[in-house]
């Protein structure tokens, strides 16, 4: 698993984390898989299965803190005892801000990327086209 539960302590308390599920660990497992599931979707032009099956040195920090935010967003809309909604709310919108980044190609992490079954780099790019805004003529 790419993220524990033990791990969910950098960003919430313990007592929190009590006060919300009580002793069920459940609830903060589905909140850790809900938010490796909603950023592998954002990062469909790499590798997931290699991203998110590294090793516990090998993980990318950045994306680490990503889905810990995005993980503790779904776990607090559980239950909100002393927890300062906002900041959550602000860093949740930031690591989607990210994760959209990454998809656009405006970010572009040290990820490793797909490989087709020829062994090729998987080409993700998507086509887009445009015109130029419809000039009116005034006379």
């Amino acid at each position: 698993m790419f993220l524990t539960s033990e791990e969910i302590f950098t960003h919430l308390y313990p007592e929190t984390i009590t006060a919300i599920s009580g002793d069920d660990d459940r609830l903060l497992t589905a909140a850790i898989s809900g938010g490796q599931a909603e950023a592998k979707g954002y990062l469909h032009a790499f590798d997931t299965d290699a991203i998110f099956n590294a090793s516990e040195e090998s993980r990318d920090a950045l994306l680490l803190i990503w889905v810990k935010d995005i993980a503790v967003w779904h776990y607090i809309n559980i239950a909100n005892p002393s927890v300062d909604y906002e900041a959550k709310e602000r860093r949740y919108n930031s690591a989607i801000a990210w994760l959209k980044g990454v998809q656009k190609g405006s970010i572009v992490p040290d990820f490793p990327v797909r490989i087709d079954a020829t062994g090729a780099v998987e080409n993700n790019t998507q086509f887009r086209f445009s015109s130029n805004p419809r000039r009116n003529q005034h006379i």
